[in-house]
């Protein structure tokens, strides 16, 4: 696409000339040459949000000249403009009134004709028979006064409240498919086609027939299908959509993509990690999808009033109309019992829940956040308390190096020689040294004759002389001694829940490493945020007592329950949720998915194993933690959102449908009041969109430990928990 000039209309293909009409629809930029256009391609081709509310325009249209026909006879009508000389035209003035009104009843009335069909087969009663029953009072008494001759039809109010009924239903329909249109990106993962490359041939092909190993190419301005890693090409990419991350990311040979991200500017060539239907993308589709299917239980307890209101209403109307027309005209009863149907329709009731639950799920799917449940956010919004699992969920659930307490010889020598042992060992401790020693730039000592001793640690030789790391039993099988000021320092750390690794040479022991399991960055600040929200914040795990205590007391959490099996931490929450109310639980572990599904809210976080996120109700993206307190605002916006529309919603009916009742309410200006209720509704459920993005909260510093140990050479920000690891 260049200018304007050349761009073809989606819809007639004729060129759009200079100033385009330019829409997103189905998830795709679309150029039309006028409005008609637009209209005729969203009924032809919209989906469904898309397609009801361009249809309902339409109705609008036709209902809106046959009405406006029939309100203007009317007028002369009201005015008795056919009175005197002119009466004799009156007849075929109430024919030309019926002749409009038909076609325009069978238009608008339609869809609730249908809708009180199926709903009828089905046993049920919804507020579509109270809009059906009204009308067509109104229309069939009018139908017979014109064959009557009588001087009194209510052709204009049949076609007026269903006109007003519709422009109320359309507005329902914009707002929803306005919703539908900010949730395409994410709900397209069904739908998307790759451009797979077979040899020199490049094949077009739906995203579920691509498998692990198959080659896909993708153009600048197009979404990334698939997970995989580029193979060749060079560009930036938008992950907003799955990550929430605005920031463009560079790709090049190596690097991995994500499906559901945008290649920006440059062709890339990926090389698929897994299958089309098992990426990241199309899991957030398949959970939206679901969780936008089901009911919340909030918008199930209103669908139940509902069914016992509508009988109660239509004994309402039919006892209205038989009390006024003892003092009344029968055709002025008439008008007030229909006036009561009119107001009491119930239709801002049906969309308090669904708008804001279906705003509230796609606001956090665009970040990155799998809600499996609508029902979820009022939950969580009601929550009071938050258990949290440790390892992996307030911890990295990754050994690292904290401290190194050294006898006589400087850090870098001990690092040197360490690492250089570890690097030819697999074990997570070992990963952990290299890592630290790498990061400080050091160079493995050449190490030879490396051996593993089972549940000890490694040894091996340097420099002629022999080395060995691990515990205190292999230094005692190697007849090492070990320094008391070493043995008292490891003793200390153990104590409190380190890893300790002693490192000795030359028949010696020269110091002694501290590694631990380190809080994630974000986990303080989560914490306090949750807590100046009101939230209470509880430790579940099954590590030792004490390094739980101090990964509590470093991210802010003052209850523990450590030492836990998963059947204990079920027991524990059920004490928890007797004390506290409704409970949530965020944890990651393999253990933690029994606990997560007994939990009211079950937060699983990005990093979780397969059972976790299939019980969890809630998954955070990767290093999403830092989300927690944001998703709590959205939980409670979303449930004060539906609580205000459902207030709204039944408080107008009582009082209208008591004003009704009196004869105070016209049937057109109850119809009018009851599509504004409908419009306050979806206007009230839009603000949800105004709510800002998630800010990573700013992180406080880490403070090392106390003097003396900065003077040990300690490495790292601060004393991590974890329990004490014994080579295996």
């Amino acid at each position: 696409m260049t200018a304007h000039g050349d761009l073809l209309c989606s819809h007639c293909s004729l060129p759009v000339g200079l100033r385009p009409m330019e829409r997103r629809l189905n998830g795709e930029a679309c150029a039309f040459c006028c409005y008609g256009c637009c209209i005729a391609f969203q009924v032809k081709s919209g989906r469904h949000e898309e397609w009801e509310a361009a249809w309902l325009l339409i109705q609008l249209g036709v209902g809106g000249f046959l009405s406006m026909n029939i309100m203007m006879f009317s007028l002369l009508l009201y005015s008795d403009a056919f009175a005197g000389v002119d009466a004799a035209v009156l007849p075929w003035i109430h024919l030309l009134l019926w002749i409009f009104a038909t076609p325009a009843v069978v238009i608008l009335g339609g869809p609730y004709l249908r809708e009180l069909w199926l709903n009828g087969i089905q046993g049920r009663v919804t507020s579509s028979a109270l809009i059906v029953i009204g009308v067509a009072a109104a229309y069939l008494y009018s139908a017979f006064a014109v064959f009557e001759g009588s001087t009194h039809v209510y052709f204009d109010t049949a076609v007026m409240v269903l006109m007003l009924f519709t422009v109320g239903r359309y507005l329902e329909a914009v707002g929803r498919a306005r919703a539908a249109r900010d949730l395409e990106p994410l709900l397209a993962a069904e739908s998307e086609s790759a451009t797979v490359v077979d040899g020199a041939a490049e094949i077009r092909r739906p995203v579920r027939e691509v498998s692990a190993g198959m080659l896909v190419r993708v153009r600048p301005g197009e979404r990334i299908p698939v997970d995989g890693m580029v193979v060749e090409g060079e560009s930036n990419t938008d992950e907003a959509v799955i990550t929430g991350e605005s920031r463009q990311v560079t790709k090049g040979a190596g690097s991995k993509v994500i499906a559901g991200s945008i290649n920006i500017d440059g062709p890339l060539l990926i090389q698929c990690s897994g299958d089309g239907t098992a990426t990241r993308w199309a899991r957030i589709c398949r959970s939206v999808r679901e969780a936008l299917g089901r009911r919340s239980p909030t918008q199930r307890l209103a669908d139940r009033v509902v069914g016992v209101s509508v009988p109660l209403v239509l004994a309402l109307g039919g006892l209205t109309i038989v009390y006024w027309a003892q003092s009344l005209p029968f055709d002025r009863a008439l008008l007030i019992g229909l006036s009561v149907l009119v107001v009491a329709c119930p239709c801002a009731v049906g969309l308090a829940a669904p708008m804001a639950t279906s705003l509230g799920i796609g606001r956090l799917a665009r970040h990155g956040c799998l809600v499996r449940d609508p029902g979820v956010l009022e939950t969580l919004a009601r929550v009071r308390l938050l258990a949290f699992d440790k390892t992996g969920t307030l911890t990295a659930g990754k050994a690292r190096l904290v401290g190194v307490d050294c006898q006589e010889v400087g850090i870098d020598e001990v690092l040197a020689r360490a690492a250089g042992l570890e690097r030819l060992s697999e074990h997570g401790l070992a990963r952990a040294i290299a890592a630290a020693a790498a990061q400080r730039g050091i160079t493995p000592l050449v190490t030879r004759d490396v051996r593993t001793v089972p549940g000890r640690g490694i040894r091996g030789s340097a420099e002629g002389r022999p080395i060995a790391a691990g515990n205190g039993r292999l230094m005692n099988d190697l007849g090492w001694p070990l320094p008391p000021s070493l043995t008292e320092r490891a003793r200390s750390l153990e104590a409190s829940g380190h890893s300790v690794v002693y490192v000795g040479w030359g028949e010696q022991v020269h110091a002694v490493l501290s590694l631990d399991d380190s809080p994630l960055p974000e986990a303080q600040a989560a914490i306090a945020a949750l807590r100046e929200r009101g939230l209470d914040a509880t430790l579940l795990t099954g590590d030792l007592a004490q390094a739980a205590e101090r990964i509590a007391a470093l991210v802010g959490i003052k209850d523990v329950q450590a030492d836990l099996s998963p059947e204990a931490k079920r027991l524990a929450l059920d004490r928890l949720r007797h004390d506290h109310g409704s409970v949530a639980m965020v944890g990651d572990g393999l253990n933690d998915g029994p606990v997560l599904a007994a939990a009211d809210v079950g937060i699983a976080v990005g990093s979780a194993t397969d059972l976790a996120r299939e019980t969890a109700a809630l998954v955070l993206p990767a290093d999403g933690l830092w989300m927690l307190p944001w998703i709590v605002d959205v939980a409670r916006a979303v449930r004060r959102t539906i609580l205000t529309n459902l207030m709204w919603a039944f408080g107008y009916n009582l009082v209208a449908l008591t004003f009704a009742a009196f004869g105070l309410l016209q049937p057109i200006l109850a119809a009018a009041v009851m599509a504004g209720s409908s419009i306050l509704v979806v206007v009230n459920s839009l603000r949800l969109e105004q709510l800002p993005d998630p800010v990573p909260a700013l992180i406080p510093e880490q403070r090392s430990g106390t003097k003396a140990e900065r003077a040990r050479h300690t490495v790292g920000a601060s004393v991590m928990a974890g329990s004490a690891v014994e080579r295996s």
